[in-house]
């Protein structure tokens, strides 16, 4: 849970443009302002299209924005779990975690040192020369989680990643991702379930025609959110 007003990332004016994005002149987001507190958990909802993952990976420093800035407190880390985690289809599963690791922030001896923990959780049985190409999409959801998760950052930014893989690989997962949030982390939190949102966030981010139409207490957005859909369908 949050912890007072103590704000571990300020986002100010921020926007985002894409050149072949048609509509409100390529601005996907523009005039965002949000802080995310210490040990809070704030959802992002908002219909397909929105902007929400763009926004994340502003927010991990993988992009820069158009406009505005993402402030966050001296030597604070954040990683980005998500299946397009920006692996490199043509070099072996052990490249890849030494690559992705370390734009995650771990040093190469941290890797090291965790490596065979990142392929125990991933429970993939491989050989260590296979390709990352070769992997199904299940096999590269379940690395990229064991990544992330091994990076144990300041801030986790999540993209839909609950419930990855399948079987008995589900259920260790979305255990996994669930004993984060309720770690003393700061999390930012993108899913389209709503009882997983009500769940587990302190607050909720409406974002609506690429502005935010509504940021606060999670019973109160998420009730102004379903309201708004049912009158679309209506």
């Amino acid at each position: 849970m949050a912890r007072g007003d103590q704000h571990i990332l300020t986002v100010t004016d921020l926007g985002i443009r894409y050149k072949d994005y048609t509509q409100r002149d390529g601005w996907v987001l523009s005039n965002l302002n949000f802080e995310l507190q210490h040990g809070e958990t704030l959802g992002v909802i908002g219909r397909n299209g929105a902007g929400k993952s763009s926004l994340l990976s502003v927010l991990a420093g993988i992009t820069l924005p158009d406009a505005g800035r993402v402030v966050r407190q001296p030597k604070t880390r954040a990683s980005l779990l998500t299946i397009n985690v920006g692996f490199m289809p043509d070099l072996p599963a052990r490249e890849n975690i030494f690559v992705i690791g370390m734009l995650l922030g771990l040093s190469h001896r941290e890797i090291t040192n965790r490596h065979d923990e990142i392929m125990a959780f991933a429970d993939l049985e491989i050989d260590p020369k296979q390709k990352l190409g070769t992997f199904s999409s299940g096999m590269r959801a379940r690395l990229a989680l064991a990544i992330a998760l091994a990076a144990a950052p300041e801030i986790i930014l999540i993209d839909e990643m609950l419930g990855v893989g399948d079987g008995e690989f589900r259920t260790k997962s979305s255990q996994a991702i669930h004993d984060v949030i309720k770690a003393d982390r700061s999390v930012v939190l993108v899913a389209h379930d709503l009882t997983t949102v009500q769940q587990l966030c302190d607050r909720v981010m409406w974002i609506e025609e690429g502005t935010i139409r509504s940021i606060g207490e999670t019973e109160s957005v998420l009730e102004a959110y379903n309201t708004f859909l049912n009158n679309k369908l209506a």
